[in-house]
């Protein structure tokens, strides 16, 4: 193992924000509005949470690309990078489309470098690599 990775856990907490299913989510030092749509019954304030999902991949992989190519002293310019998600259905797996767009002017062998570089930002393989979950329930006292 050539570089050094952090592995610390990381924590989300998401509380219940008033009436209806908005919830403020706690990270680190950050909080996010998460919600749904008026049609699944919330308020639309801010993202749900399958919309996050997609966030967190185009987020993650165009950081990734960014971090390396600076690593290599390449100028990307104005990277962009799209994510449609489709949630599993029954018969169907999740599909993810992922779109990474560069300047015409990029060499194509570092066009191509980045894209294997891409594929491996922690939330494309944590989606395409084995998932396990621990679940519990704490009855707690809550204040109102």
């Amino acid at each position: 193992m050539g570089q050094t990775q952090e592995l610390a856990r990381m924590k989300a907490t998401a509380r219940r924000d008033g009436t209806g299913l908005r919830h403020t989510v706690q990270v680190r030092d950050h909080q996010l509005i998460v919600d749904e749509l008026v049609t699944k019954g919330g308020d639309d304030a801010g993202p749900d949470p399958l919309e996050l999902l997609a966030v967190s991949l185009a987020s993650c992989t165009a950081i990734t690309v960014e971090m390396y190519a600076a690593r290599k002293g390449w100028d990307v310019g104005h990277l962009e990078v799209d994510v449609e998600y489709s949630p599993a259905e029954r018969g169907c797996p999740t599909k993810f489309q992922l779109v990474m767009r560069f300047p015409e002017g990029l060499p194509e062998d570092q066009v191509e470098r980045l894209r294997v570089i891409a594929a491996k930002c922690p939330v494309h393989r944590a989606l395409d690599g084995e998932v396990m979950f621990q679940e519990r329930i704490e009855r707690v006292h809550l204040a109102a």
